[in-house]
């Protein structure tokens, strides 16, 4: 028999994934040895310059709620094992593995190209999400404030924002934030997967903690700022027992709202995640394999609408069970925010501008 696989058995620090699997779009794969090693050190994160000459995406999906979202960056150093993203990198040569999280895209115009955008007159005031594939808090924005300045520039427009988030970092941005929340022009998501932080630290290695997550929700809460708790992505038989201590936590907090997704393994996540699982929790990978199945008409994934988010059949019917009556005791009553596009009005795009004003 052979032995186990190195990268079966070990951890990088700081990371979610402990290799590159083969991107599906390439006939040729390279497999490098030094990172088999059980030994091998962080491989450590390269941030590359992505000059693409629009900023918005849009979406046709009835399961999102939205159908613009906003990205400055691709690839996310967060490193969430299970991300449905990952396989997004695919699509730029890279691989869903490591390099999701250690070769990351910024757009350094993102800013300036938003500010066209909604100067446009064929742009029409709607909800733009931040952001809708990876997080727009992750560690290179402490330096690089491309999130922020995107806000600068939805404030100045009162174009309103919905942004999702696992990093306590989003309260550096409360300022501009509260210029928003005047007009009914932003919400925020803290995503919290689990309470434990331990288990956090491998799920989301350079997520922001449990108790830091709950912090963001208590300031944002306080300073008049929208704020709800995402449980995404639920994990059947390892994290779905803690919906109900989760919304407890997040309503004590100041969460008004709170809604959860059930975990979507797509293309190469799937094998991903059980690579995961076999490092981190051996004993439990069937149990909670088979509980995705059952819940995906045995498969790991479904892309149809309407299931891909919530799942079917017992075990999905339990959590929403589950998480509907935690909710109604936490009183967090399903409802829209209400973001309002009364106030928009276009950004300037160059100081000649002000002269007609």
């Amino acid at each position: 028999m052979d032995p186990t696989p190195a990268s079966k058995t070990r951890s990088i620090r700081g990371r979610g994934a402990a290799d590159n699997p083969r991107n599906r779009f390439l006939p040729l794969a390279l497999e490098r040895e030094e990172w088999t090693r059980a030994s091998d050190p962080d491989p450590g994160t390269r941030f590359l310059n992505d000059r693409s000459r629009s900023i918005l995406s849009y979406n046709h999906s009835p399961d999102l709620g939205f159908d613009v979202s906003l990205n400055p960056y691709r690839g996310c150093e967060t490193g969430c094992s299970y991300c449905y993203a990952r396989p997004t990198h695919e699509y730029l040569g890279f691989s869903a593995g490591l390099d999701f999280e250690t070769n990351i895209l910024v757009k350094p115009e993102a800013p300036a190209l938003l500010r066209r955008e909604l100067a446009s007159p064929k742009w029409q005031p709607q909800v733009i999400v931040l952001s809708g594939v990876t997080d727009p808090y992750q560690p290179i924005e402490r330096r690089l404030r491309l999130t922020r300045r995107c806000l600068e520039v939805l404030a100045e427009a009162r174009n309103p924002v919905g942004i999702v988030t696992k990093h306590h970092r989003v309260t550096r941005d409360i300022d501009v934030l509260e210029r928003l929340a005047e007009y009914r022009a932003v919400c925020v998501q803290l995503s919290i997967t689990t309470l434990d932080p331990v288990l956090q630290r491998k799920l989301e290695p350079r997520g922001s903690t449990p108790a830091r997550r709950l912090d963001a929700i208590s300031r944002l809460a306080a300073a008049g700022i929208p704020v709800g708790v995402n449980l995404a992505p639920v994990i059947p038989g390892l994290t779905d027992h803690e919906i109900p201590a989760i919304i407890e936590a997040a309503a004590a907090a100041g969460a008004d709202r709170a809604m959860y997704i059930m975990l979507r393994l797509p293309f190469g996540v799937a094998s991903l995640f059980e690579d995961w699982l076999a490092r981190h929790f051996p004993d439990r990978k069937e149990k909670i394999l088979n509980r995705m199945r059952a819940m995906r008409g045995g498969s790991l994934y479904e892309s149809q609408y309407g299931k891909r988010m919530r799942g079917e059949g017992p075990f999905a019917e339990q959590v929403e069970r589950m998480f509907s009556l935690a909710r109604r005791r936490a009183g967090l009553v399903r409802r829209d925010y209400g973001l309002s596009t009364d106030h928009f009005r276009a950004p300037r795009v160059g100081p000649q501008l002000g002269l007609f004003e």
